[in-house]
């Protein structure tokens, strides 16, 4: 930790322009670090209170959910959220996650915005944010869990031919650049609104419910190697999804990637 070395300038304007009552209090504005997930980590071992924050524009070793690299080019920001909730509010984190970018875009670019179940956000079926949760877990109490989340804010998808087929960037979508400190400020904003209402004994699961409207739709899920499919019955509290197989029988799918056959 000691040879990092943060963006004063860049905190500065983020500190300055949030009003949040919990989230990113305090705050911490790398310019490198190999991943915000391993830097919250570190500054939980030291004891950091709930609602801090990690923020950087550069990750070096950044990672995604099953263990996968999180590609991280120039105009990417990555922000890791360090909570201690009670164990029931759980199910809801990557909910008020995956809200919070959604609410944040839609407020502020009008920008026509989705979640991809389990951990995705999508602008016109591309991929513009990705969300990965770490928790320890002892017993029935919840020592702390980590919220990254990864946004492709500023940068052209057609100069990385890897990727410019599944992802896009909000500068990309809106037709100009963006300050990407603004865009940290609008997800914080209105992450620490979704999280004190679930803290509060509110729910997001109805909103987060309809932000994917896969209800109804025909998908496939792959999960390690088992491939399955069928029309999306529900989707749980817990967010879990519960499919109607061509067969008649149901199946609950609580993890595994989902491509979308036919609504």
């Amino acid at each position: 930790m000691d040879d990092l070395k943060q963006d004063i300038s860049r905190k500065q304007y983020v500190e300055q322009h949030l009003t949040t009552r919990l989230i990113g209090k305090p705050l911490y504005y790398y310019e490198s670090v190999s991943s915000t997930m391993d830097v919250a980590r570190q500054l939980v071992r030291d004891g950091v209170p709930e609602g801090t924050v990690v923020v950087t524009s550069e990750q070096k070793a950044g990672r995604g959910r099953l263990r996968r690299t999180w590609i991280s080019p120039p105009g990417v920001v990555a922000m890791s959220v360090i909570l201690r909730p009670t164990l029931s509010i759980l199910p809801q984190l990557i909910m008020i996650a995956s809200l919070a970018v959604v609410g944040a875009i839609k407020e502020n670019l009008r920008l026509n915005t989705r979640v991809k179940w389990p951990n995705d956000v999508l602008i016109n079926g591309k991929k513009v944010c990705g969300i990965l949760i770490e928790s320890e877990v002892k017993g029935s109490m919840v020592n702390f869990s980590s919220i990254g989340i990864g946004i492709n804010v500023d940068f052209d998808p057609s100069k990385y031919p890897d990727i410019m087929q599944a992802a896009t960037s909000l500068s990309h979508e809106c037709g100009h650049d963006l300050n990407k400190d603004d865009v940290v400020c609008a997800v914080l904003q209105k992450f620490d609104e979704l999280y004190l209402r679930v803290t509060s004994g509110g729910s997001v699961y109805e909103d987060w419910r309809d932000a994917m409207g896969v209800v109804g739709q025909w998908i496939r899920v792959k999960a390690g190697e088992a491939v399955i499919e069928g029309s999306v019955e529900a989707v749980t509290e817990g967010g879990n999804l519960i499919l109607r197989r061509a067969d008649g029988s149901s199946y609950e799918v609580v993890v595994g990637d989902v491509t979308v056959l036919k609504t």
